[in-house]
């Protein structure tokens, strides 16, 4: 079979857990045994490679003009990179596509090509309000787009159950063209990894407890929540924040004041780290942390949690989309529910009993050393046994061969999800 996977990001240009997804997701699909099969991924980038049954091919052409509305060239430029996809490709069996960055050039494809179009469902617009900040108008022609991709794939493939129905409410999607399918976790690579020296290196003493936030400064990670959090712990701690890349230059002061103030009103060390750490040095920090925290107001799965939790530490997450069927609560972390403002926000209706809440099960937590290490054991078990790469391959192989026909299964009868039970 030959498979063309369309992606914004892709190694070294990775930014979230879509690009985090289709790394490992390529690199399995070509190690699959006894499969004969050819990846070609077209990224946004400078990326070019080929080693044999994988192959890599960057646009990196940048638009040249001028819009009405700085935020529009974002989007234009996704469009424009899109054209190179559509005339990149065509000698294929099915095509793939990962977020709006790409659905346009797989609408295309689809009807040039005649092929399957498959996506994966790492987001949903209509669910991320807030980028209208960045796009401008532009926002409703990425959610149009959105739209029309999923009215119009043939598979598509849902993180998580939380996904699939969102898919199915948002877009009127039939059940029967939805796989679940989780994201996973390299095994080997994300694993308990200690490094004092580098913990060190940081300006955090290893010999004492941290809290441990990683992600982007958005809106959608609820940064801001925790950091409100902050002057609720215990004393005698440390947070590390590992937070850089602003979505806009607005909410990156803004998070710039929260953390000055909750330094101010503290007993706690706040060390900020404002810039994308190597996974290396990430994984060791995972791994010294005595707790992750996942605030997220809109995670579809949350990678960053397994993330955690194969480095052996337990998670305190909210209880928002995928991240309650990654993490068991109770048993891997805690999960911290809360009311959404509603009418187009997710926003927490109670914001600062969000962040009295996300402190208490930390503070719980810290003041337990036995259950620290309990949790901490079943969460890398728990990775161990539901959240393998290779097996994400093999679920989604096994999804394109019943798109294309190779399977010899009558699609009508086969499963909408995983049969895995969490």
């Amino acid at each position: 079979m030959k498979i063309a996977l369309l992606t914004n990001e892709y190694p070294p240009n990775v930014y979230g857990g879509a690009g985090v997804h289709i790394e490992y997701l390529t690199r399995e699909l070509a190690k699959l045994e006894n499969e004969k099969n050819s990846i070609n991924v077209l990224c946004f980038g400078e990326q070019a490679s080929n080693s044999g049954t994988l192959s890599v091919q960057g646009i990196d052409d940048a638009l040249q003009m001028t819009t009405r509305d700085p935020r529009h060239l974002k989007f234009m430029d996704a469009l424009y990179k899109n054209m190179f996809m559509v005339e990149a490709l065509e000698d294929i069996d099915l095509v793939h596509c990962h977020t709006w960055y790409t659905h346009f050039a797989g609408c295309l494809i689809k009807q040039m090509l005649k092929v399957p179009l498959v996506l994966t469902t790492h987001s949903l617009e209509p669910h991320r309000p807030w980028k209208r900040e960045q796009l401008g108008t532009a926002f409703n022609a990425t959610s149009w787009i959105e739209k029309t991709a999923y009215q119009n794939a043939d598979g598509i493939i849902a993180v998580s159950e939380s996904m699939q129905k969102d898919v199915e409410e948002l877009y009127r999607v039939s059940p029967e063209n939805i796989r679940v399918i989780y994201n996973g976790i390299d095994l080997n690579e994300y694993k308990p990894t200690p490094d004092p020296a580098l913990v060190q290196s940081y300006g955090i003493d290893p010999t004492r407890p941290f809290i441990l936030f990683v992600g982007r400064i958005t809106v959608q990670k609820g940064i801001g929540h925790f950091v409100d959090a902050i002057k609720y712990l215990n004393p005698g701690n440390q947070v590390v924040l590992c937070a850089g890349t602003p979505d806009t230059d607005e909410l990156g002061r803004e998070i710039a004041g929260k953390v000055a103030e909750a330094r101010s009103r503290t007993a706690a060390d706040v060390i900020w780290i404002p810039r994308l750490l190597p996974k290396e040095h990430l994984i060791s920090l995972y791994t010294h942390a005595a707790v992750f925290v996942c605030p997220s107001i809109y995670e579809p799965f949350g990678i960053i949690n397994l993330e955690a939790m194969a480095c052996g530490t337990p998670v305190v997450a909210s209880a928002v989309g995928g991240i309650v069927e990654a993490v068991k609560d109770g048993e891997t972390g805690i999960l911290i529910h809360y009311e959404p403002l509603g009418r187009g926000s997710l926003e927490p209706k109670e914001p600062d009993k969000f962040a009295r809440d996300l402190a208490t099960a930390v503070n719980l937590l810290l003041s337990a050393p036995e259950k620290l290490e309990t949790m901490g054991i079943a969460a890398r078990k728990r990775v161990e046994r539901y959240f393998s790469w290779e097996s994400i391959a093999r679920q989604t192989l096994q999804f394109y061969k019943e798109l294309t026909g190779e399977s010899g299964i009558n699609r009508s009868n086969a499963p909408t999800s995983t049969v895995v039970s969490l």
